[in-house]
Parts: structure tokens; C-alpha cells; sequence
């Protein structure tokens, strides 16, 4: 049962969410001297349990949409989603009732820490339900718009929210340096997600769903691609020149040079197995970076 229960809510790319709780968390406490390890583990269970509803309510309205069914009906797409649905290893009500599950064990948290820090947190909790839900679920369908709303979308729920959220659990009040350190890990986030339309980009098109790689083409989409992870690495030499990580955080930029050069190995058309590397190595760039991160966090508090 645990098995499927994690490949159904693709618990393996968990650290997304994670990374981002740990690094508000661990600015808190090199800015402020606050930290208390209970509040950072009950954000992180109610943060995990979120991303993973979302993951889960995503799979469950693909399925609704017949996104999921092009997707195997179109040559040469990849399909992202854990293939529960589609395949038959869970029915549906089985699929709803864990999704919902994960819900409450994502607002049960976050009513506890409101009542803990503050309604404020009540607020950021709100924020990421609203999006984590709406994502592909009628009437905003952020996925299926095709202008900029869904990588927007992530950008808050997987960096903005979760940063300064954290940061507002452990002080009970928010910094502009907790806005800053959002964005790195956040705008890489969005890489990931961007990234991963490129693997079935064609079989959206055919469901309706109106990505950003649909919209622009596959050339067009590529470039912006790489201007993501351009802003990504920028807002990290920002975060060292505003205060909000020390100067040998700068070490990792080095994180971006192997997802660089899978870029060069790519042209303006593609199959969509070729952009498997691609998401493989927007996923390690992004724990690798925020990795590095979390670790010059700790290193300042310690020296100073």
C-alpha cells in the first residue's frame, strides 16, 4: 500500500516543496536567532501533504480532461501523470478519497500553525490551495491557459509561498531578504514544470490544454526556457548582494552547468524522448542548488 501510495502521488519529487520550507526556515534563524525544529517539521508535513494533493488533484482532473488519454493516444508523447487512472491500478473513488485525504492533513497543519504564529499563515495556506487546486480544475484552469498564469502560478506555490511562509512560522513576521530567497529556488521550480510540457506538448494541444510550449511552438518555448534558468541564477547573485545569502552561497551557481549543457544538445526540434535529460537535469540542478543553499544558510548561522 505504501508503494502505490507514492507512486500515485509521485512522492519522489517531494523535495521541491521541501527544499523551499527548510530555507525560509533556516533564514529565520540566521536573521533572526529564532528556530524552533517542531514548527519547521509540522510546516514541512503540512507543505508535503499540499504538493502532494496537488500532484494528486492534477492527476485526478487530467483524467476528467482527457488530457491523460491523448497523451497515450499520441505518438511519441510521454505522460507525466502516475498512470493510476489511466491504467486502472487504483479506481477513481479510491484516487479522490487519498487526494482528499492529503488535503486535510495539509489544512489540519496549517490551522495549527495559524493558531500557533498567527492568521497570517492561514493565509499563505489559502494562497497554495487555491492554486495547487485550481491549477487544472475548472473554471481558472491555470495549466490550460496558455499565458503565463501557470508558471506564475508555480513560481508562488513552489517558492514565494513556502519561503516566506516558513520564515512566518518560526518570526511571526516577514522580511523582504524571505521574498528574496524565494526566487532562486522558485523560478528553478518553474523550470522543472515548464520543462516537463516539452515531453507531451503535442498530445495538450489535441486535449485543449494550452501550455506555454503549445501557445509558442516548440523553438519559441526553448529559448524561454533557457531565460528561466538565466533569472534563476541571477536572483541568486541578487540574494548575496541584498544580504539574504552569504557570498559563498555563490558556489552554487555551479549547479547550473550540467543542466546547461543538455541545452546544447538540443536543437529547435525534437522528439520528446530527447527532453527526458532535460527534466532529469532540471530536477538535480534544482535540489542541488537549493541543497547548497540550505547549506551556506547553515554555515552563516554557525559563524556568526
Amino acid at each position: 500500500m505504501l508503494q502505490s501510495f507514492m507512486k500515485a502521488s509521485r512522492f519522489k519529487v517531494l523535495p521541491v516543496m521541501l527544499i523551499p520550507v527548510v530555507l525560509g526556515a533556516a533564514g529565520a534563524y540566521v536573521w533572526t536567532g529564532r528556530f524552533q525544529i517542531g514548527l519547521m517539521l509540522l510546516t514541512l508535513l503540512g507543505a508535503g501533504a499540499a504538493h502532494l494533493f496537488s500532484n494528486m488533484i492534477n492527476d485526478l482532473w487530467d483524467y476528467y480532461n482527457g488530457t491523460d488519454e491523448a497523451a497515450k493516444a499520441t505518438e511519441g508523447a510521454i505522460s507525466t501523470n502516475s498512470g493510476f487512472l489511466t491504467g486502472g491500478a487504483w479506481s477513481v473513488g479510491k484516487f479522490r478519497a487519498v487526494t482528499w485525504l492529503l488535503f486535510f492533513v495539509a489544512a489540519a497543519s496549517g490551522i495549527a500553525l495559524g493558531v500557533i504564529s498567527g492568521w497570517p499563515v492561514i493565509v499563505f495556506g489559502l494562497a497554495g490551495a487555491f492554486i495547487a487546486y485550481f491549477y487544472v480544475a475548472p473554471p481558472v484552469k491555470f495549466g490550460y491557459r496558455g499565458k503565463g498564469y501557470s508558471e506564475l502560478a508555480i513560481l508562488l506555490a513552489f517558492g514565494v509561498l513556502p519561503v516566506t511562509g516558513a520564515y512566518y512560522v518560526q518570526t511571526s513576521h516577514l522580511d523582504y531578504r524571505a521574498l528574496l530567497l524565494s526566487l532562486p529556488i522558485g523560478l528553478l521550480t518553474t523550470l522543472i514544470l515548464f520543462n516537463h510540457h516539452f515531453l507531451h506538448w503535442e498530445a495538450d494541444r489535441q486535449a485543449g490544454k494550452r501550455t506555454l510550449v503549445v501557445v509558442w511552438g516548440e523553438k519559441r518555448a526553448l529559448q524561454f526556457s533557457r531565460l528561466l534558468l538565466f533569472l534563476a541564477y541571477a536572483a541568486l547573485v541578487l540574494c548575496v548582494v541584498f544580504g539574504a545569502l552569504p557570498l559563498y552561497a555563490l558556489l552554487a551557481v555551479f549547479t547550473a552547468v550540467p543542466l546547461y549543457l543538455v541545452y546544447g544538445r538540443l536543437g529547435a526540434h525534437n522528439k520528446s524522448t530527447a527532453y527526458l535529460p532535460l527534466m532529469g537535469a532540471s530536477m538535480q540542478a534544482t535540489k542541488r542548488c537549493g541543497a547548497v543553499l540550505i547549506l551556506a544558510l547553515v554555515l552563516q548561522g554557525i559563524l556568526q
